[in-house]
């Protein structure tokens, strides 16, 4: 077993995916149809043999901890664990975490008889990591620090935090999500950095941090125990570099911060391609998620193109371009779903149910017919009443509605919610 144990961060209160935070935190958000978040980082660390986890957690927990206790346990025999570590008040703390590097502070009593190192993820990225290479490439350069980092454009500077390095990987310099000139040209990379890490240049402008480091437990204890600072890209990384050795650890294939509607939405368009940039489908790396024994998908006199359909779904007399539809969505006829995310349901109605909804005025749960559903995210158990159109016919960028909101143009219809009939959005 590798001896590197993990540390996942929960999240925030994931104000930029309102409303699919509404009650849930980021990692428990579905994602591909059938997965959560929180499934790509745990999947990565049992590859690459790392079974010590910690997951600490704050807002709208009871979701994630509940898909966490029902899909991922280790056998009596297995040195292996995962804990989860909510938010509490404490003798020494009375207060909520306030960064990333407080949530692993107030923690650090419960990490004290850990692995020697500690690697830091988030609970929000998509990507497939080997992080034994990462880990071995830490005791190489018998760095103190190391980030795992990624070249980027000039115009994606904005979002990250950007950093300079000597040839050898060694960080002199970080800067947390530039806007001046003046400082994106201080940090621009010389293109031989990038061979000397048998990375291509793709004229590429500078290097990103990832937001996923590998401390030596006592240097982050130390670091931790002798200062207040709160963030750790903000704060904790920068005020580190002229005391400890912090070196990087370059990583260029495909990574995606799942931090806003938009790219949560694009993440997913792209799978939906005859080659994504994302695969799904590699069978040395699968992604572990809920067992759920669910039926196959059955699809009545559908066209269905570029699409990506769960198990259990139901689908009938209707047309489906570059979408996802997730696990027991229920699809009525003549209905056209195109660029969008349909999560499904928890459960299947019954014929009792569904008749009952009728008398009630009451959509039922899943899709009604003749609906026409574009560039929109359908959550979890929603009702859509049939004659619907999710178009967003007047164009606006951004509202929120009591049963729907619009973000970067992209209609969401929240978790439960329901949409009447003839409904025009």
């Amino acid at each position: 077993m590798t001896k590197l144990t993990a540390v996942i961060l929960g999240g925030g209160q994931g104000t930029r995916l309102e409303p699919l935070t509404k009650f849930r935190s980021k990692p428990a958000v579905p994602i591909a149809g059938k997965f959560r978040l929180i499934d790509i980082p745990i999947s990565n660390c049992l590859h690459s043999d790392i079974k010590h986890i910690f997951i600490l957690t704050q807002f709208n927990t009871e979701s994630l901890h509940r898909h966490i206790t029902t899909t991922y346990r280790f056998d009596n025999f297995s040195e292996g664990y995962i804990r989860l570590l909510a938010a509490q008040q404490t003798i020494d703390s009375k207060d909520w975490y306030q960064g990333t590097a407080d949530a692993v502070r107030k923690n650090l009593f419960y990490l004290r008889n850990v692995d020697d190192h500690i690697i830091i993820l988030s609970g929000d990225h998509l990507y497939r990591m080997d992080y034994r290479k990462f880990f071995d490439h830490h005791l190489l350069t018998g760095a103190d620090i190391t980030i795992s980092v990624k070249p980027i454009y000039e115009h994606e500077t904005s979002g990250f935090g950007i950093l300079k390095t000597s040839p050898d990987g060694h960080i002199t310099s970080f800067f947390e999500k530039p806007k001046d000139k003046k400082i994106l040209d201080e940090y621009r990379v010389d293109q031989a950095l990038y061979k000397n890490f048998n990375v291509e240049s793709k004229d590429r402008t500078h290097v990103a941090s990832m937001g996923i480091y590998i401390f030596n437990k006592n240097v982050l204890i130390d670091i931790l125990n002798s200062n207040t600072m709160e963030d750790f890209g903000k704060e904790i990384i920068p005020a580190s570099l002229k005391k400890y050795n912090v070196f990087t650890y370059f990583f260029d294939d495909y990574w995606q911060d799942i931090g806003n509607i938009k790219s949560f939405l694009e993440a997913h368009l792209d799978l939906t391609r005859s080659v994504p940039l994302f695969n799904f489908y590699d069978e040395q790396h699968r992604f572990y998620s809920r067992p759920r024994f669910l039926p196959a998908a059955k699809i009545i006199n559908c066209h269905i193109n570029h699409s990506l359909i769960a198990d259990g779904a139901i689908l009938q007399g209707s047309t489906i371009e570059d979408s996802i539809i997730g696990i027991r969505s229920y699809i009525s006829e003549d209905c056209r779903i195109q660029r969008s995310i349909v999560m499904g349901n928890e459960r299947y109605e019954t014929i009792k149910e569904r008749q009952n909804n009728d008398n009630l005025g009451l959509p039922n749960l899943g899709i009604g017919a003749h609906s026409d559903i574009r560039n929109s995210i359908i959550d979890l158990n929603v009702r859509i009443g049939h004659n619907v159109k999710l178009i967003n016919k007047d164009g606006i960028t951004e509202t929120f509605q009591e049963n729907y909101a619009i973000r970067d143009g992209i209609i969401i219809v929240p978790k439960g919610e329901s949409i009447p009939a003839n409904t025009v959005i």
